[in-house]
């Protein structure tokens, strides 16, 4: 995916998708991966690339650069084009303005996203960068690893998915003390609380990931969509809402080729091979 001439390995973001992986790589270490309005606009577009393609059955995010694996907004060329502050200086910025909605998508703040996606992260994981992470389903770092929402020490509150994210996926008390405390976190302690699913050597988070993502890709795609689709669908609802969006799902799988070949494969002693249908 490499709008415009931009050489590929220049892009702020680098996308590949291979034997059912999708890789997006923020790719402008030099700035802490802070995200501008290009990066804005190509993350958006890999999402839904990635969402429309029925072959991908597995994401991984990622990062070039040890020390930042996003810093978050980019404060000189994203926030003030956003508050207006700025006019619109070429395509990227343009683009933005132009779908007011297209953050959210970058950010995954969407419920229509359903393919299963896995963060691969290095240094520091802050602010946007920590909302991403969030945004995420399976989350390897390194051990040098520190992340967290600093928002509330510069007046603001995490409003790209860190407040929803955080009080669903972790206990009150953890996500009050990310939340309204405002320090970062060791990736051990990320790690007791459930953050994250595996702490690795700095060399070996991105093998580890792609070791998980291989493995997932072996899986019936449809089936982990609507595993994904039930676990947003049911979060925070009484329960037998939950079990509603639960049936809903199951009554689609049952129904499909990959639960006949799954059961096929069993009973014949032989790897599954999964369609997605």
């Amino acid at each position: 995916m490499s709008e415009n001439n931009t050489p590929p390995l220049q892009a702020p973001v680098l996308f590949t998708i291979e034997n059912g992986i999708a890789c997006i790589t923020l790719n402008r270490p030099e700035k802490m991966n802070a995200l501008n309005p290009e990066m804005i606009v190509r993350l958006a577009r890999c999402w839904d690339a990635i969402e429309s393609d029925k072959s991908v059955r597995v994401a991984v995010l990622t990062a070039h650069g040890e020390r930042t694996f996003c810093a978050g907004a980019d404060l000189g060329r994203l926030t003030p084009l956003l508050m207006r502050a700025r006019s619109a200086e070429d395509e990227w910025d343009e683009a933005l303005l132009a779908e007011p909605k297209i953050l959210n998508r970058a950010m995954l703040r969407r419920l229509d996203f359903n393919t299963p996606v896995i963060l691969a992260a290095r240094g520091t994981v802050v602010a946007g960068g920590m909302e991403l992470a969030l945004a995420c389903d399976l989350r390897v770092v390194s051990e040098k690893t520190t992340l967290g929402l600093a928002e509330v020490k510069r007046g603001l509150i995490p409003a790209a998915g860190g407040i929803a994210r955080a009080t669903r996926q972790l206990g009150w008390a953890a996500a009050a003390e990310i939340l309204l405390v405002g320090d970062q976190i060791t990736s051990a302690e990320a790690l007791r609380i459930g953050l994250v699913n595996r702490v690795v050597a700095e060399q070996d988070v991105l093998a580890t990931a792609m070791t998980l993502a291989e493995k997932m890709a072996q899986n019936s795609p449809l089936a982990m969509r609507k595993a994904k689709e039930a676990m947003l669908g049911s979060s925070g609802r009484p329960l037998q809402e939950a079990f509603d969006v639960e049936d809903a799902c199951i009554k689609l799988v049952l129904r499909s080729q990959d639960a006949r070949e799954g059961s096929r494969a069993f009973m014949e002693k032989r790897k599954p091979n999964f369609t997605g249908t």
